[in-house]
Formats: C-alpha cells, sequence, structure tokens
C-alpha cells in the first residue's frame, strides 16, 4: 500500500480529482507498480493554521489582497 500526501491551502474538487489521477498515474508509472495499489491522501489546512516568515498565511495573504 505506496501512500502519497500532500498538505495544501483549501483545494477546489476538479483541483483534487486532478491531483488524486496525477500523483497516481506518475507514481504508477515511475514505480511500475498497479495504480489500483496507491492511496492518495490531500490534507487540507486553514491559511489561519500555517505561518509563514512567522507570520499568520491569513494576514499575509489579506494584506496582498488589499495592495492589488
Amino acid at each position: 500500500m505506496p501512500v502519497i500526501t500532500m498538505e495544501a491551502a483549501p483545494l477546489t474538487p476538479e483541483q483534487k480529482r486532478q491531483l488524486i489521477a496525477e500523483f497516481t498515474e506518475s507514481a504508477a508509472r515511475i514505480t511500475g507498480l498497479d495504480a489500483a495499489a496507491f492511496y492518495v491522501f490531500l490534507k487540507e489546512n486553514s491559511l489561519e493554521n500555517v505561518g509563514v516568515g512567522g507570520k499568520v498565511l491569513a494576514d499575509v495573504a489579506s494584506c496582498a489582497k488589499k495592495q492589488d
């Protein structure tokens, strides 16, 4: 049971479908294992639960929006 895990900000359902399909396809091709063997876990984190450069990512994102 090979496992692929990715942590990201919230994703759309279409992004999730595409990531799962492409991660599985690439891993199966590279390893030679059957695609059905792979489990893909997408862990979504709210921007309030992530820090970058000592700042909460939600704060960084809101400042960037204000500058646009």
